[in-house]
């Protein structure tokens, strides 16, 4: 029996996706334990480019049993879709025997959507992912359990559409909900997925005590965290271990490795403070190198240099038993690397990530300089990672400047790396022995 936790450690977007695939291989269960569309994780593949919004990373390999748990806000449409591009690339109807859902898990409704297109300040998708926390904080939310039930229930669908017309009236949107409309919307996510939703934190634990092996897989990252994260500049959910094996419905007792994920530089989408952002041309180096566009949204992403401040507060939050470093390789040809130490705010130097808005947004970072290492191809960097994993070579198949780079990361926060990422490939990666 062995459960692990795969945590972004950063602003999320850190390549979880690809590792996740990866010990898929090795895994009977994947789950997915919070969030939802606003999420994107992308699996490479040979020539084949894999993008995912709601389904688990481990949908890659066909032995998994697939889970959006319990504390997941999923949009039935959107998952529909998903689920249809992906019969239409592979043949295969992963919801008819391996995927299924949740039902503690909240749903998505159009209502949510219309409400979070309204946002201005925080920089979110507009997927309606924060409207639907807010409806299940507030007690009023609808959970994939309750829509059998519902359907036919005319009074609620009548309370509903009140409510939900009376908030979107005093939001100045002119579009409204019908009655009619709420009710063929349950009765379509009732018939589509019905035969999915199931308790899902039973048949977890029923495969822990058969001793099979599970992956909890987050989204976003630590610094998005409600609770944790640089608010309110976060998302609408907890994204760090507290909440990994609450959010599928089993007890912590149960994990046994954190393994957080770490680009080997720092990025974050969205508005909010972001201490160690690059406005020259090594932070379009590192955009353009890196691909560092949204996978669900498209939008740029802000890149610089790594921040350890941001990671030692990940990792006090999770306790990760190891760390995955990736995008090494989008740091080759730089001649000079660049770590963050500290801050100076306000007068006051910091070593520890202030909880502080204002103190964030006025930070200047302080650096440490390392000397960089040499571009390679993508071919080059997948043939190295190759040769690297069969011949058991681990970190010191590297560059030496990379391999002086990756020692101080681990150094610096006294956690063991797992494995380095040098190119988008599946194979991309050099597991540490």
């Amino acid at each position: 029996m062995s459960t692990t936790v795969i945590l972004g450690a950063q602003w999320g977007d850190e390549g979880k996706g690809k590792l996740v695939d990866v010990l898929a291989g090795n895994s009977d269960w994947v789950a997915r334990f919070q969030g939802g569309n606003n999420a994107g994780h992308t699996v490479v593949i040979g020539e084949r480019t894999i993008k995912l919004h709601l389904l688990p990373s481990g949908i890659t390999r066909e032995s998994c049993q697939l889970i959006l748990g319990d504390g997941m806000v999923i949009d039935p449409w959107v998952l529909d879709q998903e689920l249809e591009r992906w019969k239409d690339e592979t043949g295969e109807v992963p919801d008819k025997n391996r995927l299924f859902i949740s039902d503690r898990a909240h749903i998505i409704l159009k209502f949510h959507r219309l409400v979070d297109g309204l946002d201005k300040k925080i920089g979110t998708t507009g997927r309606g992912i924060g409207p639907t926390y807010s409806d299940k904080i507030n007690r009023v939310g609808l959970r994939f359990a309750d829509i059998k039930h519902i359907i036919n229930d005319n009074d609620w669908i009548s309370e509903m559409t009140s409510l939900y017309n009376r908030i979107l009236k005093s939001l100045d949107i002119d579009q409204m909900i019908s009655e009619l409309e709420l009710k063929k919307d349950l009765e379509w996510i009732h018939n589509r997925f019905g035969h999915t939703i199931k308790n899902t934190g039973l048949m977890l634990d029923n495969a822990l005590k058969m001793k099979q092996n599970v992956l909890l897989e987050g989204a976003q990252g630590c610094l998005l965290d409600i609770d944790q994260g640089t608010y309110p500049y976060v998302t609408s959910s907890v994204t760090s271990r507290a909440n990994a094996t609450h959010g599928v419905g089993i007890h912590p007792g149960h994990i046994e490795d954190v393994i957080g994920i770490v680009k080997a530089y720092t990025t974050r989408v969205g508005h909010g403070p972001f201490p160690c952002e690059l406005k020259d041309d090594v932070g379009d180096y590192l955009t353009e190198k890196g691909h560092e566009f949204g996978t669900t949204t498209g939008r740029r992403r802000r890149c610089g240099w790594l921040d350890i401040v941001v990671l030692k507060h990940s990792h006090r939050v999770n306790g990760f038993t190891s760390l995955a470093i990736t995008k090494l390789d989008v740091l080759g040809g730089l001649e000079t690397l660049k770590v963050c130490v500290g801050y100076k705010a306000n007068g006051v130097e910091y070593h520890n990530l202030p909880a502080s808005i204002t103190d964030l947004e006025n930070a200047e970072p302080i650096y440490v300089e390392m000397p960089g290492f040499p571009g390679l191809s993508d071919q080059e960097w997948l043939d190295l990672a190759r040769k690297a994993n069969k011949e058991k070579a681990g970190l010191s198949a590297l560059p030496i400047n990379a391999q002086k780079y990756i020692q101080q990361i681990e150094k610096m926060l006294g956690v063991p790396i797992h494995s380095i990422g040098v190119g988008p490939d599946r194979d991309a990666t050099i597991h540490i022995f």
